[in-house]
Parts: C-alpha cells; sequence; structure tokens
C-alpha cells in the first residue's frame, strides 16, 4: 500500500477538523446563551483555566475576551493551587477547558469554584467526567477523533475549544454593542491598531512644525517655508486662518518653468486642497492618498489646519 503523501496527509488533517467543527456547529445550544449570561452578570474578571494544550487555547481565549470588552486573564490550574486561588475572588466567573474532564490539575480550582459559589463554565466532551459534573454552564463538546494519525495528539479536540471560545466571545461583543471604536481603543500598536486610529490621534503624537503661510506671503517667502516645513509643501491660509491652498515642491518648479515666481502664495497655490477630519480613520487616510494620489493632506476644525499627515511619515511609521 502506498504511503500517504505529504499533501494528502495535510488535507486529511484539516478534513478531520473540518468535520469536528461541523459537528460542534449542530451541537451548538441554549448553554451558550447560558454561559454568556453568566459572564454579562459579573463585574469581576473572566478566568480562563487549563493544561497542556487546552492551557494554550485557553490564553488565547482569554486575550481574545480581554481586547472585545470582557475582562478576562489567564490562569495555570497548577500555579492556582500554589497560591494564585487568591486571584479568582467572589464575582468572577471561571471558564475552565479540559477535553477529556479529567485533568488532575483542575481538581483543586473545580472545588475552590464550588466552595465560593463561583460561577463555573466547563468546556469538555462529556458531561459525565469531573469537570463536567462540577460546572454549573457545560459547553459541552463532541466526541470525534483526532486528526493525529495515532489518535493521540490534540488537534481536532483543540480547533473544536478555539472555535467555542471564539463562538462565545463573539456572542459577548454583539450583546456589548462592542463597537470598532472601543476596539481600537484597545489596540492601539501593531498594524491593525494603527489602522483604526484617528488623524486627530495621529496629530495629537506630532511636535514637529506645521508648515502654514499667508495667502498674501511673497513667494520667496513660501520657497523658504516649504524647505523648512521638510513635507514638501505647505498650507495656505486667509486672514481668518483658514485653509484656502496648498503650495508642493511640485507647484513652485512648475511656476518656475512658467516664469510665475514672482508674486504671493496665492499666486501659486493649490486652491481648495484636500483637508481630513480629526475624526477620520487612518485606513480611510490611507486610502484617500492612494486613491487621489495625494502624498500630504492637512487636518482641519473649521476649516482651520491643526495638523498635517505625511505619506512618508507613515510609511516610516509602520502605517502602510
Amino acid at each position: 500500500m502506498a504511503q500517504e503523501s505529504d499533501q494528502d496527509l495535510a488535507r486529511n488533517t484539516i478534513r478531520i477538523e473540518r468535520d469536528a467543527l461541523e459537528q460542534l456547529e449542530a451541537s451548538i445550544g441554549p448553554s451558550i446563551a447560558e454561559a454568556a449570561d453568566r459572564i454579562m452578570a459579573t463585574d469581576r474578571h473572566v478566568i480562563v483555566a487549563g493544561v497542556g494544550k487546552s492551557g494554550h487555547i485557553g490564553q488565547k481565549i482569554a486575550a481574545s475576551l480581554a481586547s472585545t470588552g470582557t475582562p478576562s486573564f489567564f490562569l495555570h490550574p497548577t500555579e492556582a493551587s500554589h497560591g494564585d486561588l487568591g486571584m479568582v475572588v467572589p464575582g468572577s466567573v471561571v471558564i475552565a477547558i479540559s477535553y477529556s474532564g479529567e485533568s488532575r490539575e483542575l481538581v483543586d480550582l473545580l472545588r475552590f469554584c464550588k466552595g465560593n459559589n463561583i460561577p463555573l463554565i466547563g468546556m469538555t466532551r462529556s458531561a459525565e467526567s469531573t469537570l463536567g459534573r462540577a460546572s454549573d454552564v457545560l459547553l459541552e463538546m463532541p466526541d470525534v477523533a483526532e486528526a493525529c494519525p495515532n489518535g493521540l495528539a490534540p488537534t481536532s479536540s483543540t480547533t473544536m475549544a478555539l472555535a467555542l471560545g471564539d463562538a462565545l466571545t463573539i456572542v459577548l461583543m454583539a450583546r456589548r454593542g462592542f463597537s470598532r471604536e472601543e476596539f481600537g481603543f484597545r489596540h492601539p500598536g501593531g498594524k491593525l491598531g494603527r489602522s483604526l486610529q484617528t488623524a486627530g490621534d495621529y496629530i495629537e503624537t506630532k511636535t514637529d512644525h506645521m508648515p502654514i503661510i499667508s495667502a498674501s506671503a511673497d513667494v520667496r517667502d513660501v520657497i523658504l517655508a516649504v524647505s523648512e516645513g521638510r513635507k514638501g509643501c505647505v498650507g495656505v491660509t486667509d486672514a481668518d486662518g483658514k485653509l484656502v491652498g496648498m503650495v508642493t515642491d511640485g507647484d513652485l518648479r512648475r511656476a518656475m518653468l512658467a516664469g510665475k515666481l514672482a508674486g504671493t502664495a496665492a499666486d501659486v497655490m493649490t486652491p481648495d486642497p484636500k483637508a481630513l477630519s480629526p475624526d477620520d480613520r487612518m485606513s480611510t487616510v490611507i486610502k484617500t492618498f492612494t486613491a487621489q494620489r495625494i502624498s500630504n493632506a492637512f487636518v482641519t476644525v473649521d476649516g482651520k489646519p491643526v495638523g498635517i499627515i505625511d505619506m512618508k511619515d507613515l510609511l516610516a511609521e509602520g502605517y502602510v
């Protein structure tokens, strides 16, 4: 019999795990709402616990909950047995994960929850297991084959646990009405977080000079302002301080070639340049720059410039 190719093994693994997820989907019942009810009723943390691969899944679930409006942290059951049970305070909710339901390391935590009236949500395949019997709310997973050729390494089971944790997270997000704005507030780091910032957030971090000049300024002063501003442009304002135009180094080159370097900023500016609102998402700012083929734009409030965003800075800072 020919040995399975690497590609066949990989596809079969995914097929087995997909089948497990389909069984999990079909098994979802009222208990998911009961778990969400318990969590929504608490003003304390959700504490997620598990050992081995279930522990790794638990860490991800705790992180997902915390980042989407449900304060949560991961507690290792062994550390819990050596003093960290003090983190489990009245009002907390515990989610314990064990596919077999018989992880010995969980026993002390389960007893502590029962003795202190801490609601326990169990994720396991067996309602008759130690974890299943101890749970106030049971999120029961189907009993499926692991994708491992030996039927041992947690694969299908951990995929189901991860998906079930994600499902609970999304249910809670929906109940809380968790918004993109809140998501961005909790994710200030990384490209994702930066894309969810607003233009107002961005310019608050900037301390460099904003290149601005009066519409009546001499063109020679415009050239100096563009050079010193290091943005390749200068904003042009009227007597009321409102943005009425922009002069770029490209505008100056074209004016020079046309012999029009005499006069004022108003004579060489591009009128009514694209302006940004402080409420614009940085993802929208980048799309605007790309679509309109511009390198910079001023952020305005009531028509008055309050900051500038430059594409070169965005590239250097990882926004693009």
